[in-house]
């Protein structure tokens, strides 16, 4: 598991990690002013963030050929997750969704956990398929191996976490080769079910459709939050109202500042300036993350980082697209900003992942050699099989 020998360390993405370091201590300064400059508060999310680079070292050790033989072993455990999710979650009174397991007087959300036990397996299952992909039984196989953990979470119900997961399965069925005919097909499918689905929403759920459409509509009650983050961005101006000065976010206008809304509290604080800058460092993290999917040769390591940038990307879109008003208000947290200590260690974990992938040296297929024993072969030995070979032929 532990393997030096299958690591190049020169190839070890520094961008990529210095760009994840630099956002993580960003993310803390500003989960600092959202918390009213509570630095009890954010106790959680710095060992979340501390432990999180302890593992992006302890990745880079691993070997990656070893880890993709466990992935069996990683679905089944994700499964159990959710499964254990259904019927000890909690959260439905609150959030609108049972996601949240306590153990004591700590909390996990286990549909972020699952998103690397995800990304992982679902990456090595399409591995092993790759070049029968697009044969409709195969093809069948992978998506429901997919569709199980999105069906689990779907019946929490999180419909938010939900499109997170489809939109990374989706990318990395892309980039492993998935066939347009298929892609036309299944785009098809998907708006027709998402008209049902949008068509059939009651409740909060239908109110965040509505106010989306109708962004004027009720802004003192269902769109208080969005309207008021919406503020927060625009009184910020371009150097914004100073740091641990802003109205909207000291004052409790804005609610679910400290997660959902963390980017009203920098743009209002920190102004444009603040805001593009961490749009510049998200930027970076997501084409290192590309980068490191193109360059690999081995198609395991290209699907999973593939979904690791999906997933970070899809985050990113999708919180900053709702606090601006382009995209409707969902519970989906912004990467290593937003409060909450397992979302922040699963952010780090997939990006170390992507790092000891990007160090990961040729390709060991188990069923052809076995790179471990073989040796280098005598040429004399070379030559006088031609020998034999052109007397057997006499």
């Amino acid at each position: 598991m532990f393997n030096l020998k299958k690591k190049n360390l020169k190839e070890l993405d520094l961008i990529l990690l210095f760009a994840t370091l630099i956002l993580s201590i960003y993310g803390l300064i500003v989960l600092y002013s959202a918390q009213g400059g509570d630095f009890s508060a954010i106790k959680t999310q710095i060992a979340s963030t501390v432990i999180g680079f302890i593992l992006i070292a302890v990745l880079c050790t691993m070997d990656l050929d070893v880890i993709k033989k466990s992935w069996k072993v990683i679905y089944a455990i994700s499964l159990a997750l959710l499964v254990m999710t259904l019927f000890l979650g909690r959260g439905l009174d609150e959030w609108g969704a049972k996601s949240w397991v306590y153990i004591g007087s700590f909390s996990i959300q286990p549909s972020e956990i699952v998103k690397v036990g995800l990304i992982f397996s679902f990456a090595a299952y399409i591995d092993k398929y790759k070049d029968k992909l697009n044969e409709p039984l195969i093809l069948l196989r992978v998506l429901i191996f997919a569709a199980i953990p999105v069906g689990l979470i779907l019946l929490q119900p999180d419909f938010g976490t939900a499109m997170v997961y489809l939109f990374f399965i989706a990318a990395m069925l892309f980039v492993a080769g998935i066939s347009w005919k298929w892609i036309g097909l299944f785009a098809v499918i998907g708006l027709v079910g998402g008209y049902i689905l949008l068509t059939n929403l009651s409740g909060f759920r239908a109110d965040r459709i509505q106010n989306f459409l109708n962004p004027s509509r009720d802004i003192s009650g269902s769109n208080w939050q969005q309207y008021q983050g919406m503020i927060a961005i625009g009184s910020g101006m371009l150097n914004g109202r100073g740091f641990l000065k802003g109205s909207q976010s000291q004052y409790g206008y804005i609610p679910e500042k400290e997660t959902d809304f963390i980017f009203s509290v920098l743009a209002e604080e920190l102004g444009f300036i603040g805001a593009i800058i961490l749009v510049i460092l998200f930027t970076i993290i997501i084409i290192r993350l590309v980068m490191i999917a193109r360059k690999s040769n081995n198609t395991f390591i290209t699907i999973m980082v593939t979904g690791v940038a999906a997933m970070i990307f899809i985050h990113i879109f999708e919180n900053i697209g709702m606090t601006i008003g382009i995209m409707p208000v969902t519970g989906i947290p912004l990467p290593l900003l937003s409060s909450g200590g397992t979302f922040q260690l699963i952010c780090l974990i997939l990006i170390g992942l992507a790092l000891t992938a990007s160090m990961q040296k040729s390709y060991r297929d188990p069923d052809l050699l076995d790179y471990e024993t073989m040796n280098v072969i005598d040429p004399k030995l070379v030559s006088n099989s031609k020998k034999l070979a052109n007397k057997s032929q006499v």
